[in-house]
């Protein structure tokens, strides 16, 4: 397999990443065929998962029109995958010229990506760090340059958590990275879960395991286990709802039936 120049010589290009099924997932063109072969196991069993994420980008860009909206300018995104079209950097700044973003990532090519992306844009940077490694984020250099924790900061964790298992303690990362944001802080999220797809539990679950084959596990939680991750926060109206039911600009109704797959939410620390 031919190795892109754009591909970092230090992966190895025939072990699948989560980042680089979803580039896949979306229509994307930074992907190998590793990756491209593991998503069409996924969609053996869930032919929705290209809706589910278009889902998780259309409720991305309503959500960061929303903290525009409340005024809230700094966005810290982790695990944004790699960059396409309709980036955070792109919809904040064009609502709000000035309004800065860190990405975080783990991903080298989703690193090597944004670097060049953001390449001459002074208002966005990416760390590459880990979730579960809050104090690497906070005190990272393009945190310290571009984030002032002393005034609100949109938190941005779309469909990541459910990357992280129970044993990794994710709501331990989440709290300690809520309780380093200013009062007014936002948290917007996003989670798989079995309630919502329109297949049987049984089906879905094959999804599970090709992550699971994978080496990345992918964990189901249930509406109740999802909540837990906005403790510390105010839930902003409608709630934890799945994705489509979340400040809707166009009629849920008319949706494809996968994006209802999972919940969405945002929460404002008091």
């Amino acid at each position: 397999m031919e190795r892109p120049v754009w591909a970092p010589r230090s992966i190895d290009i025939t072990v699948p990443s989560v980042s680089r099924i979803r580039d896949f997932y979306l229509g994307g063109s930074h992907n190998f065929e590793a990756d491209r072969q593991a998503a069409r196991k996924a969609m053996a069993f869930v032919p929705g998962l290209p809706k589910i994420m278009q889902a998780n980008r259309a409720f991305l860009r309503r959500a960061v029109r929303f903290a525009v909206d409340e005024g809230v300018t700094q966005f810290l995104d982790v695990g944004p995958g790699i960059p396409g079209f309709g980036t955070v950097h792109e919809m904040a700044q064009a609502a709000h010229p000035g309004a800065r973003v860190v990405y975080v990532d783990r991903d080298p090519v989703a690193v090597a990506r944004s670097q060049t992306v953001l390449e001459g844009n002074d208002d966005a940077d990416i760390v590459a760090a880990d979730l579960l490694e809050p104090r690497d984020i906070l005190t990272s250099a393009q945190v310290e340059r571009l984030i002032d924790l002393n005034r609100p900061v949109a938190l941005l964790l779309v469909a990541i958590l459910h990357f992280v298992e129970d044993a990794d303690d994710p709501y331990r990362a989440v709290a300690e990275l809520r309780d380093a944001l200013a009062p007014g802080s936002l948290l917007v999220l996003t989670h798989a879960s079995y309630e919502g797809i329109p297949l049987p539990s049984e089906r879905a679950g094959g999804v599970v395991d090709v992550y699971k084959d994978i080496r990345n596990p992918l964990i189901m939680r249930s509406r109740e286990q999802i909540a837990r991750f906005f403790e510390g926060y105010d839930m902003v109206e409608p709630g934890l709802v799945p994705m489509p039911h979340w400040r809707p600009e166009t009629a849920p109704e008319d949706e494809d039936p996968y994006a209802f797959s999972g919940f969405a939410g945002v929460g404002r620390t008091a």
